[in-house]
């Protein structure tokens, strides 16, 4: 298991590296939009990786846990391990991490906004839809970089909420930085290791 994480976060730093360098860019373009509107991108942004975990994170644990026999699944550990593996770790990658980075960097309009609270609405049954989507039909061929990408823009626009001056390289950097540490460690924790974590080994 430790041998398979290692070799996870290995293959995803290239990936995230990537997206927090997309992140950069887009940032230098985009530093000024209203408030307002970087909410609105962030809660499209942010249902969307909730949606993409759930699938993912649901459909992984089938596929360890019930093939190929295909036993009659527990629905409730699936809605347990699909919600919390979705709407736990991705508010940690696209709120409190970036929260955190806002705080430490002390950008002037710093706010967590936990999605499934603040929009419950849109966030929980978005997670629900992506469980329901693997309980019918399981997948996880979904190209990681995009994966990463949404992750990275999510806690992009997060950090966009909180700006309020004029950025500097050491700004720049941190941001860069938090942004790498919101998608790195979390992802492969959602997408492979929390569900793999109840998967029972068959008696012999």
């Amino acid at each position: 298991m430790y041998k398979q994480i290692l070799k996870e976060l290995k293959e995803h730093m290239p990936f995230t590296a990537f997206g927090a360098a997309t992140g950069i860019i887009m940032i230098m373009f985009l530093q000024k939009i209203p408030t307002k509107f970087a909410y609105n991108i962030f809660y499209t942004l942010h249902p969307l990786h909730v949606f993409l975990s759930a699938l993912v994170t649901t459909s992984m644990y089938i596929f360890y846990q019930y093939y190929p026999s295909k036993k009659k699944y527990n629905l409730g550990i699936l809605i347990f391990i699909g919600y919390v593996g979705s709407v736990g770790i991705a508010t940690v990658s696209d709120s409190v991490i970036p929260y955190l980075g806002e705080i430490l960097l002390n950008l002037p309009h710093r706010e967590i906004h936990l999605g499934f609270i603040e929009e419950w609405w849109l966030v929980n049954p978005m997670a629900l839809f992506g469980i329901g989507i693997a309980y019918l039909k399981p997948s996880t061929k979904f190209p990681h970089l995009a994966h990463v990408l949404l992750s990275t823009w999510a806690s992009l626009f997060h950090v966009i909420m909180a700006l309020g001056h004029t950025l500097n390289w050491f700004i720049y950097l941190g941001i860069f930085t938090f942004l790498f540490l919101s998608v790195w460690i979390p992802c492969c924790f959602s997408d492979i290791v929390f569900p793999l974590l109840f998967v029972k080994t068959p008696k012999n």
